[in-house]
């Protein structure tokens, strides 16, 4: 039986233990998506974890959606994400970052063209946004064209490559949580009639298209995604077909030999003991609201191989250790998820700066 504390290999790499830290927003990085002057501090303190998957990082000036969200596919983006991978490959940790394209959950004044938000089809997910101006709600998007579904796969493609060259050890694909990839999954947002729209294979297409194209160009070993089957956020319905849907799509990633699926269980245990036996690789669950008493629980009874974590990581820079001597976790301070300096990001106490030695 393994524990959280057990070695894991993932992809190329042996992990020094089973717990992930999971991509959280923080929208603090500059204006021109490059991270911002306390990346490196925020990503190097909660370095224990094996593994650190990045915030969401778009692809794209099409792929942002919320106010200072960094960027992984220009040359100043590559600079700036550097300092911040070599502090957590300096604390021992692998980092993965994660690609995402929002796709309708975005508004013109957040992004660099300040251009309608792109998706499967012209259907507003009926969610505000927030924006300088304030909350504002979030406009009918553009459909993309079949010419421009296959741009944006070439997007994740060179945003992949740009990401390796900033260092990272590879990307994770974010297929969750209502943005681009789900949206193209569910039947409430995409009412397409070319070869990405209608049944099961066809809305799928485009994830794998994505995983693929990565793969190709950065191994397979080095490429991951992460879903959340039955999801609602932006809007999303994925319709009553969505246990057959997932069932095929994990199955066709599982051909792709990816380094790891990163899945946001929401309670379905049947699917996930269904999607454990489809894919050969990692299996990283994340079950939002964990309590303390059921950490560990998914790796020992086989059901995950590793183990991720958002708010308590991200109030708790030294998770792990807390975790192994059993000690109090700090509670996260909601104010400062998002914007903002040091507090709230880099100033949470770890167990030596509270504790006399």
């Amino acid at each position: 039986m393994n524990t959280l504390f057990d070695t894991a290999r993932l992809g190329r790499h042996t992990l020094s233990n089973r717990v992930a830290m999971a991509p959280m927003t923080r929208s603090r990085a500059l204006p021109d998506g490059v991270p911002g002057p306390l990346s490196a501090t925020y990503y190097a303190q909660r370095a224990s974890v094996g593994l650190v998957v990045t915030e969401g990082t778009q692809p794209s000036d099409d792929g942002q959606g919320y106010l200072t969200t960094p960027g992984i596919y220009t040359d100043a983006h590559v600079a700036g994400w550097k300092p911040t991978i070599d502090a957590v490959h300096a604390q021992g940790s692998r980092i993965f970052v994660q690609l995402m394209h929002v796709g309708r959950m975005s508004h013109p004044d957040n992004t660099p063209h300040h251009r309608t938000p792109v998706a499967p089809s012209a259907i507003a997910p009926g969610d505000a946004m927030f924006t300088m101006s304030g909350m504002q709600d979030i406009p009918v998007p553009r459909a993309l064209s079949t010419e421009e579904v296959r741009q944006t796969v070439d997007d994740f493609r060179h945003a992949a490559r740009r990401a390796i060259e900033a260092g990272a050890d590879g990307v994770e694909i974010h297929g969750a949580n209502g943005y681009l990839v789900q949206q193209f999954l569910a039947t409430s947002a995409n009412h397409r009639i070319d070869g990405y729209g209608g049944p099961i294979e066809n809305r799928a297409r485009f994830a794998i298209e994505v995983a693929r194209a990565i793969a190709d160009e950065i191994g397979a070993e080095r490429t991951a995604i992460r879903l959340s089957p039955g999801v609602t956020l932006g809007g999303i319905d994925e319709g009553p077909e969505s246990r057959d849907l997932y069932r095929y799509l994990v199955a066709e990633l599982a051909k792709l030999d990816l380094a790891y699926l990163h899945l946001m269980h929401l309670g379905d245990d049947d699917l996930l003991r269904t999607i454990r036996g489809l894919w050969p690789n990692t299996l990283v669950v994340n079950r939002p609201g964990r309590t303390r008493d059921a950490f560990g629980s998914d790796v020992a009874q086989g059901l995950a191989d590793v183990e991720s974590y958002a708010q308590a990581v991200l109030a708790n820079p030294d998770f792990v250790e807390r975790i192994r001597r059993g000690a109090a976790l700090n509670d996260p301070r909601r104010e400062f998820f998002y914007g903002g300096a040091a507090e709230g990001y880099t100033d949470y106490p770890t167990l030596s700066e509270t504790v006399p030695a």
